[in-house]
């Protein structure tokens, strides 16, 4: 007892009996006087800074009834607490008391979500008296979380401090990334999650850079064209974009479609777990196929008009995924949507302003199953060509695709052709539907579905499959089933594997195949001087290439590009790069120049030696100039003019120059020199705007 104090109160109304943080108690020795409708009490108080039960057990309250009833005490006994939790879709609008319209038109919840560690608590009770009440379950959906452990199984502690820092995680990799780990992690299947630095990181690796490269790739070469002098880039819309003839841009438009489709379906079905799996299988086909492939045509190297339909296909499938990733990754989509917005005067503000992508329905299977195929074919090729240690750099003369559908042969020797000689760099492909010519076939039963099917039947079918000679296999491929003791096999019940029959007096090191048990790809490993001459100029063009990034160069940077042999006697390098001009001219965008052709007053960026084949040579790169033609000194008569008229051109903006040109229809007239009369320069006659042209027009 500490302090007094008197009280006065109605009799008709509730004695509140909390002030604060003070505690009243009616001492025994109360005085009490009353005075109308008015009772005067003297009481005493504790003061109370702790409400832990041993604090507050001995404390009571008087009974608002009067002394006969006794005092108030805390009861010993209490309710349990999760009681409450579970009354939440209930309690939380005060029903039945009111709200009940409200209630019945959103009971049940969609989805609940907590921890593992719930099971037993929030969850049971939840179910208890939704059960109870109502015969049925509080929430239609569960999104359940399990535990996030240290890396080494221990729970984390603070005290431990066994865990890294969110905020030093953030920092370093950025929200998005920790999000995408832990959605892509078991611990959103229930499951525990060792948590490891390392695997935010892999997010950053697998996710993010490849898909930050494929935007970057297309900001690049969208503003290549206004460099170039061409109009701005605008996307096509989508209905035209339909009407493409390359049947990449009708894939690429079919995997986003389907990754909309996938992940609405997902979403519906509250199964963020299968998500980022996906969206990595995505990126990685957006990336490392449609970019890939598609390089030439996203530069500009098969005219303008084929660049900007593929420039679109890309715009359109990055805006998607960003748009239908964006509650996954919400900061990295509004990074990338904020630029590719600008494009496009009718998207929203922000991506989470935009609706989620409709799916149309616009799927392409049978392109889908094409580019598939193809994958196939390309990675069976890379895997011979690793085992002989053949780099992708050394062309290679033939490789045969084995396979009985001629359908199947129609799509890597149709319009996928190009991208498969391409990209395993083989001068031709050729297609074989007669298995028996390079394959011997073998049959192999279906365990996994036979066993529970077949049942004591099992083995004698089994030594049946086993059994099946060429014809019977081929009979069974073309009927698509056979019967062993009155069972009737399908396809899927019996697995046919082609094995290689290597020609009669070539070894391993000249003719190898390779195959998935479906199809047989057979590379022809034999070189011969064309193959070489192809092999020499690959690997000078990856050097200069190289060299472009060393000196950061941007895509849309006009450069020439020279070289200079410096094996002393030797012209074989300049020979093999002359027969290799085309292909030279459309790796680079522009020819490669002897360096005795290039102007005296070049700015170079980049200078780098080289050795390829026992040769050795020097490439420089320089910024790209106006080149006069020797043929402007000659019709003019005076030197001081023409040199003073390569004084004005390279102070001019070569951009600029380019739309002069352009506007005059390859013509331009100079006539601010003074002291000399006015001239007309005629585009690749008089004037070329680069070293490059002129070389090509001198070899012509």
């Amino acid at each position: 007892m500490v302090d007094f104090a008197i009280f006065s109160f109605h009799v008709t109304e509730t004695f509140h009996v909390a002030n604060n943080r003070h505690l009243l108690s009616r001492s025994p020795d109360h005085s009490q006087t009353c005075r109308g409708n008015f009772c005067f009490l003297l009481l005493t108080y504790h003061q109370v800074t702790d409400l832990h039960r041993h604090y507050v057990d001995d404390i009571t309250i008087p009974s608002k009834r009067g002394p006969e009833f006794g005092v108030l005490k805390r009861v010993d006994d209490v309710f349990d607490c999760w009681f409450e939790s579970g009354s939440m879709p209930y309690a939380y609008i005060h029903y039945p008391f009111e709200n009940k319209e409200l209630f019945e038109k959103n009971f049940p919840g969609n989805f609940v979500a907590e921890g593992l560690d719930q099971t037993r608590g929030w969850f049971y009770t939840l179910m208890v008296l939704s059960t109870a009440l109502f015969g049925k379950p509080a929430f239609k959906n569960l999104i359940c979380n399990g535990l996030v452990l240290a890396e080494d199984g221990k729970k984390m502690s603070k005290s431990k401090k066994n865990y890294p820092s969110p905020i030093d995680l953030i920092d370093e990799y950025g929200a998005d990334a920790l999000r995408l780990y832990l959605i892509n992690s078991p611990v959103v299947r229930a499951e525990s999650l060792r948590f490891k630095r390392s695997g935010v990181y892999s997010v950053v690796k697998d996710v993010f850079l490849p898909w930050y490269n494929a935007y970057r790739f297309f900001v690049q070469n969208a503003k290549r064209l206004e460099v170039e002098g061409l109009d701005v880039f605008s996307p096509i819309d989508k209905v035209s974009l339909l009407k493409s003839s390359n049947v990449l841009d009708h894939w690429i438009n079919s995997a986003t479609e389907s990754l909309v489709s996938f992940v609405q379906q997902e979403m519906d079905a509250y199964r963020l777990y299968t998500v980022v799996p996906y969206l990595v299988n995505y990126i990685d086909n957006l990336t490392n196929i449609y970019v890939r492939l598609n390089r030439k045509r996203l530069k500009g190297r098969t005219g303008e008009e084929d660049c900007r339909i593929s420039l679109s296909t890309l715009y359109h499938a990055l805006v998607t995924t960003c748009v239908a990733m964006a509650p996954f990754t919400p900061f990295f989509t509004e990074v990338l949507y904020q630029n590719l917005r600008k494009a496009s005067n009718k998207s929203e503000e922000s991506i989470h302003f935009c609706k989620f992508p409709s799916t149309t329905g616009e799927r392409d299977e049978r392109v889908e199953q094409s580019v598939n195929r193809m994958m196939t074919i390309i990675d069976l090729a890379r895997n011979i060509r690793e085992r002989h240690n053949k780099a992708l750099k050394t062309p290679l003369k033939e490789m045969v695709v084995v396979h009985p559908d001629n359908e199947f042969l129609e799509d890597i020797t149709g319009k996928l052709k190009e991208y498969v000689m391409e990209e395993i760099n083989v001068k031709t492909v050729t297609p074989c539907n007669d298995p028996l010519v390079y394959a011997s076939l073998r049959a192999e039963p279906n365990f996994s579905v036979l066993g529970k099917r077949l049942g004591k039947d099992m083995g004698k079918v089994s030594n049946e499959v086993k059994k099946m000679t060429q014809e019977q296999i081929l009979s069974f491929e073309e009927s698509g089933e056979i019967t062993f003791f009155g069972h009737c096999l399908k396809q899927d019940d019996i697995k046919v594997v082609r094995q290689f029959k290597r020609p009669e007096n070539v070894s391993e090191k000249e003719i190898d195949a390779a195959g998935d048990g479906d199809v047989l790809v057979i590379l022809d490993l034999r070189a011969d001087q064309s193959l070489f001459e192809a092999g020499v100029a690959r690997e000078v063009v990856n050097r200069i290439q190289k060299l472009r990034k060393t000196a950061q160069l941007e895509p849309s940077d006009p450069v020439d590009v020279y070289y200079k042999s410096v094996d002393h006697g030797k012209n074989s390098l300049g020979e093999i790069l002359n027969s290799q001009v085309q292909y030279i001219r459309d790796a680079l965008g522009s020819p490669l120049v002897p360096k005795e052709m290039a102007p005296t007053d070049m700015v170079l960026v980049g200078e780098e030696s080289h050795d390829v084949h026992d040769m050795s040579f020097v490439i420089y790169i320089a910024r790209s100039c106006p080149v006069l033609s020797p043929d402007l000194a000659h019709a003019s008569g005076n030197n001081d003019h023409v040199e003073a008229l390569r004084v004005y051109l390279l102070s001019r903006s070569l951009s600029r120059l380019k739309n002069q040109f352009q506007a005059g229809n390859g013509m331009i007239t100079v006539d601010c020199i003074e002291g000399y009369p006015a001239i007309n320069l005629q585009l690749g006659k008089h004037v070329f705007l680069s070293a490059g042209d002129f070389y090509l027009a001198s070899r012509s």
